[in-house]
């Protein structure tokens, strides 16, 4: 029984979301092979050679794979699946991008979200935003699966040696092509793998309020800046910055989280999280609920507090 995991990359070095995945497919079975695609993507095949747990590395290197369009590469997957059991992809916006293609064009149902490996064919996903857990079994000759990475460690790397096999890649998508990218850089860690996240919601009140509260209390420790989808609808913040069932799926060791009432959608985004700390000045914030240390005042007096004493 193989397994084939797409790994998720840039061209240059390996998203944390792969080595998630990897252990997901460990959970599944032992021989697991790992697709990288991509332009000028060596030295990402390099960095998954090493990862415990992968047998077997495909090296796919082609210009038009440069910008991983869904229609190139679910072209490449699903001239790859039939040769194997299970095909995983993290469930982030890569993953979301490409593999519904994968699994319709091979006429198999897509389990998203997998929360948890009960055997090769039985999974676990939350439906309802989270608040039940489904059980889902499948027959069907080739798994296709997301994997939410939040709900499994991350595989180990340093300790392998796995072969790297060039691949030939199908001709390009020649109706698709990408014309430019706006990519957001920040010199703060990257939200999705953050292990500290603040977050700021409506209470805010407006962008400016946002940046000149968050900024300095993320700026003390070491975070990520993150927001709820009102926030982000209100213009407070940038689309990548939302966490929630829309927006990112996060887990970090601390989240703290600012102005937000906690609606289902955002719980949905951060509820694994380890700590959670709330600050808001609705004593019935849904927020405090799921918290594990609430602050019930004004953050606009609490926030800069915290601040000063973090210095």
């Amino acid at each position: 029984m193989s397994i084939l995991v797409i790994a998720e990359h840039d061209n240059r070095t390996l998203k944390g979301a792969t080595l998630n995945t990897i252990t997901a497919a460990a959970a599944i079975g032992a021989d697991i092979h790992v697709l990288v695609a991509g332009s000028g993507c060596s030295a990402v095949a390099e960095a998954v050679s090493s990862i415990n747990g992968v047998i077997r590395v495909l090296l796919a290197d082609a210009p038009h794979l440069d910008a991983l369009l869904a229609e190139d590469l679910a072209k490449l997957v699903t001239q790859l699946a039939g040769g194997y059991s299970h095909v995983l992809a993290p469930a982030t916006a890569f993953g979301k991008n490409f593999l519904p293609r994968v699994a319709a064009l091979l006429d198999v149902a897509q389990i998203s979200d997998v929360v948890a490996v009960e055997s090769a064919n039985t999974f676990v996903r939350p439906i309802y935003a989270g608040n039940a857990l489904a059980t889902v079994s499948s027959d069907d000759p080739v798994k296709v699966l997301s994997v939410r990475a939040t709900a499994f460690e991350g595989a180990v790397g340093g300790g392998g040696s796995a072969p790297i096999t060039p691949i030939t890649a199908p001709a390009g998508f020649a109706r698709t092509r990408c014309v430019s990218r706006e990519l957001a850089t920040s010199e703060r860690p990257e939200l999705a793998g953050a292990k500290v996240i603040v977050s700021g919601g409506r209470g805010l009140g407006s962008k400016e309020n946002y940046d000149a509260v968050l900024e300095p209390l993320a700026d003390a420790l070491g975070a990520a800046l993150g927001a709820s989808r009102a926030a982000v609808d209100a213009g407070f913040a940038p689309n990548d910055y939302q966490v929630g069932q829309t927006g990112k799926i996060v887990a970090p060791q601390l989240y703290v989280a600012v102005g937000i009432s906690g609606a289902i959608q955002h719980l949905a985004g951060m509820k694994d999280s380890k700590v959670i700390v709330a600050i808001n000045k609705d004593p019935e914030a849904p927020i405090f609920q799921v918290a594990d240390y609430g602050v019930v005042g004004d953050l606009f007096t609490l926030v800069p507090e915290l601040v000063s004493n973090l210095k």
